[in-house]
């Protein structure tokens, strides 16, 4: 029986135990609080469908996308219209879709944390 005990806590731990990724994310991210906002916004969008803070799922990872946009003096305002008005091309064949519904503002909130992330904090997984 405490064999059965340990093993359900196990799996139970594995299922809840934190993405260490994202904790590594947060704790780069403490010293600027305003980024938080574009993270949550992010996750409460359906960015998480395709993209994927280690692992590319359809598209590439967030910080994939902010290492690929960060030299870029209009970074922030151009990841914020890829969100609004969507592509394709840039990363494969796979289209974006547009995000109407997410604010210019907001757009700029999630661009601004994406550039923000540290570079490592992706596997590179295309």
């Amino acid at each position: 029986m405490a064999m059965v005990a340990f093993g359900v806590a196990n799996v139970g731990w594995l299922i809840m135990r934190p993405d260490p990724v994202e904790n590594k994310q947060d704790a780069a991210l403490q010293s600027r609080p305003e980024l938080l906002a574009g993270k949550d916004l992010v996750k409460g969008s359906d960015c998480m469908r395709c993209h994927g803070f280690e692992r590319s799922y359809v598209g590439p990872t967030f910080a994939d996308i902010g290492q690929r946009h960060a030299a870029r003096a209009d970074g922030a305002q151009y990841i914020a219209g890829k969100i609004r008005e969507g592509g394709a091309g840039e990363w494969g064949r796979n289209i974006m879709p547009r995000h109407p519904d997410i604010t210019e503002q907001q757009a700029l909130q999630m661009a601004t944390w994406i550039l923000a992330l540290p570079a490592n904090a992706s596997d590179n997984n295309r």
